[in-house]
């Protein structure tokens, strides 16, 4: 015969055993009760979780520490594609690949005019509007759709997102909104935060391996004076190479900035040819440690970039 303690004891693991039990069907509930978002690039799904919060669930198509331009779908993307009620994409013939994963993903509302679309460069003021783009290379002729690395275009960014997710799930629009305008007020203070920081590199030349740093340039006023690629995309050849250190020389350029995706040989030559440091930053949150969002992305990138400026 069991005595009063024991019975307590049990009566407390059932109760326990309950509670997980009830926390458990909870969280399946909620988890399938969010709205599943597909984005083609890491920065894309941190921005919908900023909007979104604990509402959504987001898989980004591309891997964080890969070139999304240059990206092979894979077929577990078409399922993701079909269970979607979201797809967010970069635009700007950034993410091209996308558009023959979804002509065979059978989700007419993911279409170019379905309900479930958003182009995230709708509303950006875009940089390098150069026309068509042909022969090999990254396709730029609608502009350079690096557009996400001025950390100001997030508004634009979020108010896309804002307004997709409004379509989708109405009854939460209130949650949305609310989860927006907290997350930029922390952009805005650590704006101010990374314009300090990289206030000493505004009289500064600098060169970058690939031009994807136009938006980040503008936002805080840095001077990319060359490129290691002879068009985006494109290997430098040794007279582009040799070229490029003239420049290096005659503007003294100290600072390369090159991406961890990006080959360190000809960056490495040219430092050492020219006495320049090599800075590599993250153009896509993920691609370093560090870099788990989009607000500690511009974090790490603004210093890195000052603390290679002190060290000169």
């Amino acid at each position: 015969m069991r005595n009063s303690s024991q019975t307590k004891s049990i009566l407390l693991c059932f109760a326990m055993m309950l509670a997980c039990a009830y926390s458990v069907l909870a969280w399946s509930a909620l988890a399938q009760d969010r709205v599943p978002i597909v984005t083609t690039t890491t920065d894309l799904r941190s921005l919908v979780e900023a909007v979104g919060g604990d509402r959504v669930e987001v898989i980004s198509l591309v891997p964080a520490a890969m070139d999304a331009e240059e990206y092979q779908p894979k077929p577990q993307d078409l399922l993701r594609l079909k269970n979607a009620r979201l797809l967010v994409r970069v635009g700007l013939d950034y993410d091209l690949w996308l558009d023959r994963l979804l002509a065979q993903a059978d989700n007419p509302d993911l279409g170019r005019d379905g309900a479930g679309y958003v182009d995230a460069s709708f509303g950006i003021s875009v940089l390098e509007v150069r026309g068509l783009s042909v022969g090999p290379g990254h396709a730029h002729g609608l502009g350079n759709p690096h557009y996400w690395l001025d950390p100001k275009n997030a508004e634009i960014i979020t108010s896309t997102i804002l307004e997709a997710l409004a379509r989708r799930d109405p009854a939460n629009v209130s949650i949305y909104e609310a989860n927006r305008l907290a997350f930029l007020a922390r952009l805005e203070t650590k704006l101010s935060e990374w314009e300090t920081k990289l206030a000493p590199l505004k009289a500064r030349p600098l060169v970058a391996y690939h031009n994807s740093w136009p938006y980040f340039a503008r936002r805080f006023r840095l001077d990319f004076v060359g490129f290691l690629e002879t068009k985006p995309g494109v290997p430098p050849s040794p007279s582009h190479l040799a070229a490029i250190l003239q420049t290096m020389r005659a503007r003294a350029v100290r600072i390369i900035v090159r991406e961890p995706s990006q080959p360190e040989r000809d960056v490495a030559f040219l430092a050492g040819k020219a006495g320049a440091s090599v800075v590599t930053l993250a153009a896509s949150v993920g691609a370093l440690p560090r870099t788990d969002d989009f607000i500690s992305l511009f974090e790490r990138n603004a210093e890195a970039l000052s603390a290679a400026a002190s060290a000169q």
